[in-house]
């Protein structure tokens, strides 16, 4: 049992990932390797752009900053479906999950993510969504 928290860690299926306050990634399990494609060995040390599309890392930079200073991430904030990068070059979408990692006298640490890989889930919704508006009858155009 002494090392409980290392095979939960080793066993769980989602990618758990924890970065440093500089985003370079400390923390890689198999299940990151498994959604992102990059083993732990090619990832620890790497910053989080790794796997962050380069059009989304000003916004995802911003938003870590700030829970910085904040000292943790918006309340009331869950998962939310993000774009991401996969080893193979295809992008990927992930359900994605935050959190401020704090030791036990409150210093900031880092952050930590869990994920999923969402892309069939999402791309099922996007398809029926497109579909939905292709039944949905269009308002009529006034008579000019």
């Amino acid at each position: 049992m002494e090392n409980l928290s290392e095979d939960i860690l080793r066993s769980m299926p989602e990618a758990l990932i924890f970065a440093d306050l500089d985003g370079i990634i400390r923390q890689w399990n198999p299940g990151a390797e498994t959604v992102f494609g990059f083993t732990a060995a090619e990832s620890i040390g790497q910053s989080l752009d790794l796997i962050i599309p380069e059009r989304m890392r000003k916004a995802h930079w911003d938003g870590f900053n700030k829970a910085i200073v904040r000292g943790g991430t918006l309340p009331g904030r869950t998962s939310m479906i993000t774009r991401s990068l996969h080893k193979s070059g295809e992008p990927i979408y992930v359900d994605m999950s935050f959190a401020m990692v704090k030791d036990p006298a409150g210093q900031m640490l880092g952050s930590m993510a869990v994920a999923r890989d969402a892309t069939a889930r999402f791309q099922e919704e996007k398809n029926l969504r497109r579909q939905l508006a292709e039944l949905t009858p269009k308002p009529e155009q006034p008579a000019q």
